[in-house]
């Protein structure tokens, strides 16, 4: 645990890398989450129309059901909760307290954000054909140099994105 209670990022990225090498040598697959999120949409578009998504390129390629990936994400949010109980800073907040000071505390506009920046990043992430997770960990583990390339410009794209929100113009 770090002096914040939070866990320490080597240990988190270590355990990362194991997930990672597990992924690689028991199931032949590298880590990756956006899929999963097709899948899903998929899967919802089945129970309404199952003949149409049966004749879709993406879901022929792709077939929308639960797999090992799905799982992944599963794990992500179960891992998530365990690590924010059990370094005791797990909390239920609408507004987080950086949102809250910069913009106020009305949960209406930071859940537009939200839903926005999440259709935003998927469109990004489909478009890309992969998210942060494949193209830059798995893509770095392979050490392809468009694994690194992806990473440094998630990291621009992050540091640009959170100084414009959170560090320019006047706090409320």
């Amino acid at each position: 645990m770090n002096k914040d209670g939070g866990w320490s990022p080597y240990v988190a990225g270590g355990l990362s890398g194991l997930v990672s090498i597990g992924s690689v040598w028991f199931v032949g697959k590298y880590l990756g989450a956006s899929t999963s999120f097709v899948k899903t949409a998929g899967m919802l578009e089945k129970i309404f129309s199952p003949e149409r998504v049966a004749k879709m390129p993406y879901f022929i390629k792709e077939t929308p059901a639960i797999d090992w990936q799905w799982m992944v994400v599963i794990g992500i949010a179960i891992g998530s909760f365990v690590a924010a109980v059990t370094s005791n800073s797990f909390k239920l907040q609408a507004v987080p307290d950086l949102w809250e000071s910069r913009f106020g505390s009305a949960v209406a506009p930071r859940a537009m954000v939200a839903f926005v920046g999440g259709i935003i990043a998927m469109f990004g992430v489909r478009l890309a054909d992969g998210c942060p997770s494949g193209h830059g960990l798995s893509g770095g583990l392979q050490l392809a140099v468009s694994g690194y390339v992806a990473l440094i410009c998630f990291f621009i794209g992050g540091i640009i994105s959170a100084n414009l929100l959170y560090k320019g113009g006047d706090k409320k």
